[in-house]
């Protein structure tokens, strides 16, 4: 039986009135959908309360408490308290929120707005807990006061702003949430702003009852329907369904803590229709820009290994996949490192008929002390191979290679020399900030090889 998906809703309103009639129901709808969990979010006092006490009652549902800023000036400094004790009231609850500034409806004024929504922000920090974000029509003012308050911990709960915005946000320490918006066709910017940026810090949300997705757009929004904006994403980004719900279930797992995210160390692991192999931890370099030393994640894969596994361990991990399209060694390591497992799992696979390509450092004649490049004629389809810089000095400050100006050479020599033993061979660079991808590009270029980018902003 094959497992649907994981998707988290992180942010719900289901405590309105246009749930009573079904709510049961509906619950049964979002988990039938793959929603294993649910996050609650009050806008005022009342229904602060109110989503505290269905984060008690049911377990799938978790609570965020605060208020709106259409109610800033009803907010007395009692408010303040009732909201710091339903914080502390309950484990599921996860979040300050939502708290914000609205200057599209003006239904408080503004400096009043700012004052709540900075003292809200200074109760969250006090309690060490995250915040929800409601900005309309207000993006300058909302970031300034993040800063200005010190917040970095959070989410831009339907995020409406542009690319550039998002980018400031994250850099932050922010996340954006991608709502049942991002479906309506003339919202275009909205996908630009999913195309432009790191799913790593994306979560997904319904704002249900509002914002219901295309195809049921004019009637109530439900946590079900998270699914319709994960599928367009997913469309958007060029990955599947899977990617994107692993993904932001991870992402709510780091931000708020409800742990659905399967944390489990993989040595098989699918992005898209390709299966990476992740063999090693260990790598010839260390290079700057590479993730695993902040985290050992792959687009919600957990590759940190205990051990190197074996060829019975990979086979096994492997298994009889379907829907995949290629098999990549390529986890947080250099594969090559093991290089004569390399060449037993890939002619197994080749048995059965997989196209198999390796993303490699390209430094393993220098690991091996010897040319490698024939042992992969015939078992390799497609090589790609970390170039990353136009010249050793700036290949050695990037790539910390322990070979000096050798390194840099060897990577350009096995470059060249990998088109004589594998049919396709693509030199790749990453867009670290400084680095000249022109030069890049007429390197690969002279050394007869396919020249790809990789945006930094998605490595790892």
């Amino acid at each position: 039986m094959i497992q649907q998906p994981v998707l988290i809703d992180s942010h719900a309103h289901i405590y309105y009135r246009d749930y009573a009639g079904d709510f049961e129901a509906m619950l049964q709808r979002a988990a039938d959908a793959g929603v294993g969990a649910m996050l609650v979010v009050g806008t005022d006092i009342e229904s602060s309360r109110e989503s505290v006490a269905l984060a008690e009652k049911y377990p799938q549902l978790y609570a965020a408490v605060g208020v709106h800023p259409h109610d800033a000036g009803r907010v007395t400094e009692a408010c303040y308290e009732v909201i710091r004790d339903l914080a502390l009231s309950s484990p599921k609850v996860v979040a300050i929120g939502e708290i914000g500034l609205d200057f599209y409806r003006d239904r408080s004024p503004r400096n009043e707005q700012e004052m709540v929504f900075r003292r809200m922000l200074r109760l969250a920090a006090d309690l060490d807990m995250p915040v929800i974000i409601h900005d309309r029509d207000a993006h300058e003012q909302v970031i300034a006061c993040l800063r200005e308050e010190g917040a970095c911990r959070g989410v831009m709960h339907c995020f409406s702003g542009d690319a550039a915005m998002a980018a400031e946000a994250i850099k932050m320490g922010f996340y954006i949430s991608i709502p049942g918006t991002i479906t309506y066709p003339a919202n275009e910017m909205l996908r630009d702003v999913v195309r432009s940026t790191t799913i790593d810090r994306m979560l997904v949300e319904t704002d249900c009852p509002y914002l219901t997705p295309v195809p049921h757009r004019g009637k109530r929004n439900e946590p079900a329907y998270v699914r319709l904006a994960a599928e367009r994403i997913a469309e958007v980004k060029g990955l599947s369904l899977d990617d994107v719900a692993r993904i932001t279930t991870k992402n709510v797992r780091d931000l708020f803590g409800i742990r659905l995210w399967d944390q489990s160390t993989k040595i098989a692991y699918k992005i898209r229709e390709s299966l990476y192999l992740n063999i090693t931890n260990r790598c010839s370099n260390r290079c700057s820009f590479c993730a695993k030393f902040d985290d050992f994640t792959v687009k919600g894969h957990n590759l940190l290994l205990d051990g190197e596994p074996s060829f019975e361990e990979v086979m096994a991990a492997v298994g009889e996949p379907s829907g995949i399209e290629e098999i990549v060694f390529c986890g947080y390591g250099e594969p090559l490192i093991r290089l004569d497992l390399v060449r037993q799992v890939a002619k197994e696979l080749k048995r059965r008929g997989y196209r198999i390509r390796i993303n490699t450092d390209g430094q393993a004649n220098l690991v091996h002390g010897r040319n490698i490049l024939p042992d992969l004629a015939g078992l390799i389809d497609s090589i790609s191979i970390s170039l990353n810089a136009p010249d050793a000095e700036t290949y050695d400050q990037l790539c910390n290679t322990p070979f000096g100006a050798a390194g840099f050479n060897s990577v350009c020599d096995f470059i060249s020399a990998a088109r004589q033993h594998i049919p396709e061979v693509i030199a790749s660079a990453v867009t670290v900030p400084g680095i000249d991808i022109d030069a890049c590009r007429k390197l690969a270029q002279s050394l007869g090889v396919e020249f790809r980018v990789r945006d930094y902003a998605e490595v790892g």
